[in-house]
């Protein structure tokens, strides 16, 4: 735009008369007025600031924050927004004094949080090895027999009625053999000459040792469950107290 050196009136670049006052640009220079831009860099750098508690936007923050401060000094004009350039660098130099305590708070709620999703799982698998002895005594009772696998004591689909195949005694995460960070393992025994199972083994293993859980579990047809903290259980492992 033109300035009006009389009146102050901006008019188009190729004016030859105030709009205002009518003076005559011909005979007095004029200057090219340019509205200043605000730096992309200031911003981003406001943006990544503001996002101060993720250690990667908080450096971000401050690497944009001073070259965007340091292109405003130099375009004479051309540029704007130091004040938001000055606002990302101070949240940015924040989130990267937070640093440290963030990694204190991390080190300690992490184990505390590891071991107390174990403890929930070990939990879940103690009553999931319990809840299949008890199907596994409803099964034998029903049909004379221990199931031949987990799934012919899950429930039955399509909704077909409950058989030997499927007696829905368990429900059908459980008869998978996974559940909650443990994976189970049926066998049953079969009796001398191809006689029907009359006794049963069931083992509970952590999916991932000394994360999804630390103790391992294990039950027969004698209703009791044993326990081992490295190593899988067995008939001679000591009973869960």
């Amino acid at each position: 735009m033109r300035p009006c050196p009389q009146c102050g009136k901006l008019n188009q670049p190729a004016a030859k008369f105030c709009e205002r006052c009518g003076l005559d640009f011909s005979a007095v220079p004029w200057v090219l007025i340019v509205e200043p831009k605000t730096s992309a860099l200031a911003i981003a750098s406001l943006v990544f600031g503001c996002l101060f508690f993720l250690f990667p936007a908080a450096v971000v923050a401050i690497v944009a924050g001073h070259i965007s401060r340091s292109e405003i000094g130099k375009s004479a004009g051309r540029l704007k927004g130091g004040g938001i350039a000055l606002a990302g660098l101070i949240l940015g130099y924040a989130g990267v004094a937070l640093i440290p305590f963030i990694l204190i708070i991390a080190a300690i709620a992490i184990p505390n949080l590891l071991r107390a999703r174990i403890a929930a799982n070990e939990a879940s698998a103690v009553a999931s090895v319990r809840a299949i002895s008890m199907a596994c005594a409803t099964y034998n009772s029903i049909y004379k027999q221990y199931p031949p696998s987990l799934q012919a004591l899950g429930p039955p689909s399509g909704g077909a009625n409950d058989s030997a195949a499927a007696a829905n005694l368990i429900d059908a995460q459980l008869a998978f053999g996974r559940k909650h960070g443990y994976v189970f393992s049926y066998g049953p025994v079969s009796g001398r000459y191809g006689s029907p199972a009359n006794q049963f083994v069931l083992s509970a293993d952590p999916v991932t040792q000394n994360t999804s859980g630390m103790r391992h579990f294990f039950v027969d047809e004698s209703g009791v469950i044993r326990v081992e903290n490295d190593a899988p259980a067995s008939r001679d492992s000591p009973p869960l107290q």
